[in-house]
């Protein structure tokens, strides 16, 4: 990617404490809604092994144009403001092996709610909700994924491997480490047979930071 990563400052007040405007997540759920009623939702990393909402089925698939990347910057869940931490999000370029989860019909309006106060976090989005297509065994499938907003503030760009690695390794916040979460999502993709290289990598890297436990 053409996008170099992003200074961080981590001096004065935080844009990630703002609440996020229930309006405008109201009427990104109104939209998924009226387009179409139980399709999938494409998840790629802690949604696989951490659902939000629940779901009647899974299945495999391969989302092309779009890859994991350890592109959002986070000051708080896994890190903190004097030790910021990354996340992942869907950047654009490349290809992503992930989950298709296919969401029940009943209730659903309640269920995409609870999954967009999850997504929407912070103000302005760092996620935007999004169809896309992904190749499955069968056939292609119109599914619901978040894909990072390369407006935001928060966007870190492609930081390098080694970078990503000694982030993640020191990152630590009320809902875990860096660490653990990158370790969650490899095992839980491993568990369906999904391999992503630059993951599996980036797990060695950390790993061989944080030494033995």
């Amino acid at each position: 990617m053409a996008d170099s990563h992003r200074q961080w400052s981590t001096h004065g007040k935080s844009k990630q404490r703002n609440p996020i405007s229930r309006s405008r997540s109201e009427l990104k759920k109104r939209q998924i809604l009226s387009k179409r009623w139980g399709a999938p939702q494409f998840a790629y990393g802690s949604l696989i092994w951490k659902p939000e909402i629940e779901h009647v089925g899974e299945r495999s698939g391969v989302l092309h144009g779009w890859h994991r990347s350890f592109c959002l910057r986070q000051l708080r869940f896994r890190a903190t403001p004097e030790n910021p931490g990354l996340m992942m999000s869907l950047d654009q370029g490349g290809e992503c092996q992930g989950v298709l989860f296919e969401l029940p019909e009943e209730d659903l309006e309640t269920q995409l709610d609870r999954l967009f106060r999850r997504e929407f976090t912070v103000k302005p989005n760092t996620n935007e909700p999004r169809w896309v297509t992904v190749d499955t065994d069968s056939a292609p499938v119109e599914a619901l994924a978040f894909v990072m907003s390369r407006t935001s503030e928060l966007y870190a760009g492609d930081i390098p491997l080694e970078e990503v690695a000694d982030i993640l390794a020191r990152c630590c916040g009320h809902l875990g480490t860096g660490a653990e979460y990158l370790l969650n999502t490899v095992t839980q993709l491993e568990a369906r047979g999904l391999h992503d290289p630059q993951l599996w990598r980036l797990q060695e890297l950390v790993s061989e930071r944080i030494g033995p436990v």
